[in-house]
């Protein structure tokens, strides 16, 4: 009988877009609720679905909200208490805008296909653990909708890449959740080594943690309003730990970033931040390195090349998250809220208007939503996602060989057996997209 159900749970949504209908039970709201001049008219107002209910998507939540650009109409997650928790967030707000006791407009589903069904939601927002990106982003993308989604992009190099042919193939909206980009500091790190302001650069030093483990923890008791199965998904059954699914109660970040199976440890979940802005400044978003080296009696660290010459390595080293890029007449350091440089005063240098200048975006969310409205790419569009998440990848998969790898970034291929197998990974048939 349970596997009747779990069968049913799996593959019997696979139509829910040929079945999708409007399900929405939202109160029409005047129009002077969402705040007075300058407010949004609601019929102008972008409706989100939260898929992913728990500490990143209260922030989120959060972001999206205080663009007054949007209303949040329903959320979706396999945790009980969280979904229900988030849920009763977004109605207190909008009561409050609202003047009123009571609101209930936010919509909850136990399956995110049934949040995908409804016609009336024009983006979602997905954060989840990386093991779910691909398969949830790939189908937001075949049911029409435009897609925020948190980084690191994908688990592995083929699933990033699916997500670019997928988003394109529908003609999806697609950020990625690198909010740096739309950060003063890192903007102006970035047009200062665009123009030539510390000479040609010759390396990049990224400071962030290190590659995952496999999955060691011990078993522990399921909550009972866990589903516990549809949150491994893809994956092959693993034993239930707190520390992968914290509860409410439980005031830190989740641990399933540490581990193989459903992240890529440090190296992807900060590095997805630093190697970005690296990528980005080195006008890689594109392409990326031609050859990978772990530590060896030659390079104390992971060491990255790229075509032109210029090196990148991964310095776990002790310290603030950050990147240093190095000139042949100064340097730039930049880490969130700080950036130095040398010479001291290029910080504060002005990037004239004759002068190379990045995509400017000064609010993440806004910026998305914008896109949304022209149809046009946004700061971190899914290509440069995966870019990134790929150069992360390459990391993790260089350590756990541990032997130089070379990697064609056109045809996003290894020139080794063993490496090609670990661009892709094993996923459960049901959801194999």
């Amino acid at each position: 009988m349970k596997k009747e159900q779990n069968d049913k749970n799996a593959i019997n949504r696979r139509s829910f877009i040929k079945q999708a209908s409007v399900i929405s039970s939202f109160m029409i709201v005047p129009r002077f609720v969402l705040g007075g001049k300058g407010f949004t008219p609601p019929s102008d107002l972008i409706t989100i679905g939260h898929i992913g209910t728990g500490k990143q998507a209260f922030g989120l939540k959060g972001s999206f909200q205080d663009t007054k650009e949007v209303k949040i109409i329903a959320a979706a997650d396999v945790y009980g208490s969280k979904l229900k928790q988030f849920a009763s967030e977004v109605n207190q707000y909008y009561a409050a805008q609202a003047s009123q006791s009571k609101y209930d407009g936010c919509a909850t589903y136990s399956d995110f296909r049934d949040l995908l069904a409804r016609k009336d939601i024009d983006a979602v927002v997905i954060a989840v653990p990386d093991h779910w990106h691909s398969v949830i982003a790939i189908l937001s993308a075949r049911a029409g909708k435009d897609i925020y989604c948190e980084k690191p992009l994908s688990l592995t190099i083929k699933e990033g890449r699916a997500m670019v042919n997928e988003s394109r193939k529908h003609k999806r909206v697609f950020q990625t959740g690198s909010m740096q980009r739309s950060w003063p500091e890192f903007r102006q790190a970035v047009e200062l080594v665009r123009n030539g302001y510390i000479g040609d650069i010759k390396t990049v030093k990224v400071n962030v943690g290190g590659p995952p483990v496999p999955y060691n923890l011990p078993a522990e008791p399921v909550p009972a309003d866990l589903n516990w199965e549809f949150w491994l998904g893809p994956n092959a059954p693993q034993v239930y730990n707190h520390n992968l699914a914290p509860s409410l109660t439980d005031d830190f970040w989740a641990h399933w970033r540490d581990y193989k199976e459903f992240g890529g440890g440090y190296v992807t979940d900060w590095g997805a931040h630093m190697f970005d802005i690296a990528q980005w400044g080195l006008d890689m978003d594109a392409s990326g390195p031609v050859k990978i080296t772990p530590p060896d009696k030659d390079h104390q660290f992971l060491t990255y090349e790229y075509a032109n010459g210029i090196t990148m390595t991964h310095e776990p080293i002790q310290g603030d998250n950050g990147l240093h890029f190095i000139g042949t007449k100064g340097e730039v350091h930049v880490m969130r809220g700080k950036l130095e440089t040398t010479p001291p005063e290029l910080k504060d240098q002005v990037i004239g208007a004759n002068e190379k200048h990045v995509y400017l975006s000064e609010n993440h969310y806004k910026d998305f939503l914008q896109a949304m409205r022209n149809r046009s790419k946004p700061i971190a569009d899914v290509e440069i996602g995966h870019r990134t998440a790929t150069v992360c990848n390459m990391g993790n998969i260089a350590y756990e060989l541990k032997r130089p790898l070379k990697w064609d970034p056109v045809k996003e291929v290894f020139d080794d057996a063993e490496a090609n197998k670990l661009t892709s990974r094993e996923m459960k048939k049901e959801w194999r997209v």
